[in-house]
């Protein structure tokens, strides 16, 4: 590659979408995909190297944030290795059946989808003021404001098996590696709320947990991309390159952030996205 390829627009314009991209994924705990994919898309990748190129973008950011999140001790490495293999497997499923579903019907299920995930969220803190214990959380643990090891250490001093603990964040990653792959997301759009609602997590443990299963999934789904031949590399490490600038200040800027605005960042984020699926829906009737 020439050296002066570095420096031009079009590049250094992927580079600050990564940047920008990296920092929503870290504060939001989505992989990003839905911001690379369009923008690799009007830069010229056909729509399936686009959404394969998106995941070395993805893997990059979603891997700094992480990273940072796990140096600073914040990052509860249990529960996202726990998420992580059901969501891969279970994401296999889900492509299976996104290729049988109509276009438009599949557009309106991913609007669907968003506009649940708005409404588990705000469920979620409706139970949260009227009831002592989140739905399916084991009795005597709560979050909170906790850090990942003192919740960790609370779950396996409770009376009730590690294995129910273990068996509900497993079905959150079927169920988020399923959708996952039918609508072609990271899957955190679906883990935040679930851990919110059912295991009781605060929005910032909730988005760090699954911001590591996202890096863990990114790179699964980038290796089947690869063989197939369908990466852009050049266009992907330049994403990339951006990403991990975004991700490193997004894990730092987390913690400083008020639970209400990152809430009502990521239900904003949805919203948005949702009704551009409605609009595409219709335009494409």
């Amino acid at each position: 590659m020439n050296p002066a390829e570095f420096l031009t627009p079009e590049y250094m314009g992927l580079s600050l979408i990564g940047i920008i991209v990296g920092l929503l994924a870290t504060l939001l705990g989505i992989g990003g995909g839905l911001l690379m994919v369009p923008v690799l898309t009007l830069w010229g990748a056909t729509p399936l190297e686009a959404v394969a190129t998106s995941l070395a973008g993805i893997f990059l950011s979603s891997t700094s944030g992480t990273f940072q999140n796990w140096r600073m001790k914040q990052l509860n490495v249990e529960r996202v290795t726990l998420l992580t293999p059901p969501a891969m497997l279970m994401s296999e499923v889900g492509v299976w059946i996104s290729n049988h579903i109509p276009a438009t019907w599949l557009l309106v299920s991913f609007a669907a989808l968003q506009i649940s995930a708005i409404f588990l969220i705000r469920l979620k803190h409706t139970l949260k003021r009227s009831a002592p214990q989140p739905i399916f959380a084991i009795p005597g643990v709560a979050s909170g404001n906790r850090d990942s090891s003192t919740l960790k250490s609370e779950v396996l001093s409770t009376a009730i098996p590690h294995r129910v603990w273990i068996f509900q964040i497993q079905a959150i990653g079927v169920l988020a590696g399923l959708l996952a792959g039918v609508f072609g997301v990271g899957g955190g759009i679906v883990m935040v709320p679930l851990q919110m609602l059912f295991l009781g997590e605060t929005i910032k443990n909730a988005v760090r947990t699954s911001l590591g299963a996202v890096s863990l999934i990114s790179v699964w789904a980038l290796a089947h991309q690869a063989v197939s031949g369908n990466v852009l590399w050049q266009a992907g490490i330049y994403l990339g390159i951006g990403g991990l600038l975004g991700a490193q200040l997004g894990a730092r800027l987390l913690p400083k952030l008020p639970d209400s605005l990152v809430n009502l960042l990521f239900r904003s984020l949805l919203l948005l996205m949702a009704l551009s699926m409605v609009i595409k829906a219709l335009i494409s009737r």
